[in-house]
């Protein structure tokens, strides 16, 4: 306080307090913030604690199972209005014979698949204007 009054130097009460002058500082800033802390006002009633937050959070999550299947009850009602057929359930496991094992990709080159996808355009057309050259015949000028 008496830094801030004006009495002492920040290097003074540093060496009145024993410590060094950049501790100094952060204890200062901590002081400080601390002050401007108290100041603030504080919110109204209690604060809410971790249960209260988890039983909020418990029933918003009910609710919205309730209305999940409200709406999916609504779309099955719709679609046998309509006539459609139920969309076949899928299920998120995998089959008997892949149980467990991840599908191993053979790594392959995207610019040697792009080559052979040319060349192979390219001999076709080659192709192609041979077999139109053979099919025309020639055409001679009579002078």
């Amino acid at each position: 306080m008496e830094v801030l009054a004006g009495v002492r130097t920040p290097g003074q009460a540093a060496e009145a307090l024993g410590m060094s002058q950049a501790r100094y500082f952060q204890i200062e800033t901590r002081a400080m913030q601390a002050l401007v802390a108290g100041c603030e006002p504080r919110p109204r009633g209690p604060g809410r604690s971790a249960d209260q937050e988890l039983a909020v959070l418990k029933r918003q999550h009910e609710r919205l199972q309730r209305e999940l299947s409200r709406q999916q009850t609504l779309v099955r009602l719709a679609q046998r209005n309509i006539g459609l057929a139920p969309p076949k359930p899928t299920s998120g496991k995998p089959s008997s014979k892949d149980k467990g094992k991840k599908r191993r990709r053979r790594p392959v080159v995207r610019a040697l698949r792009a080559a052979e996808v040319l060349q192979q355009r390219s001999q076709e057309t080659r192709s192609q204007e041979a077999a139109s050259a053979a099919a025309t015949p020639p055409i001679h000028e009579e002078g």
